[in-house]
């Protein structure tokens, strides 16, 4: 299993932050290596338990496809959410709180490999570091302003 973690601080309230990070179609827009995001489903469904988002990231030359689903949800401050495709799962927990002027954000993710491919899981976790330093470089910058 890989695993990443960080913390953004943001002038942005802590309402808005929650709201542009729990709506994961957002990720196109802050992640440089998801090349594809939106929300399955109905337009204008609530972001909460069960809401279900697409996500294409280019992954070692390849693009990957996870279909994520809100599994843990607390308005305004919470959510976790499950990616998972035929080789992967990824659980990512989003929780944000007021902090100073605005808000922190803190994210933590687990990448775990399926089957036989869970021998690579080494590699995995270094290849995993390079992708979130580079996805927590673009959500500072995504929440300032």
């Amino acid at each position: 299993m890989a695993t990443a973690h960080g913390t953004v601080d943001s002038p942005l309230a802590a309402e808005e932050v929650f709201r542009r990070v729990s709506d994961f179609s957002t990720t196109e827009q802050w992640d440089p290596g998801v090349i594809e995001a939106d929300r399955l489903g109905e337009d204008g469904e609530a972001i909460e338990i069960g809401a279900k988002f697409r996500v294409v990231a280019a992954f070692m030359k390849t693009k990957s496809e996870l279909i994520y689903e809100i599994t843990e949800f607390t308005p305004g401050k919470r959510v976790v959410l499950r990616g998972e495709n035929a080789t992967v799962v990824s659980v990512d927990e989003i929780t944000v709180e007021p902090h100073g002027d605005g808000s922190r954000l803190n994210y933590h993710a687990d990448l775990t490999l399926k089957g036989p491919l869970r021998l690579m899981d080494p590699l995995l976790g270094v290849v995993f570091d390079g992708i979130a330093k580079k996805a927590l470089a673009g959500l500072t910058t995504y929440l300032s302003a």
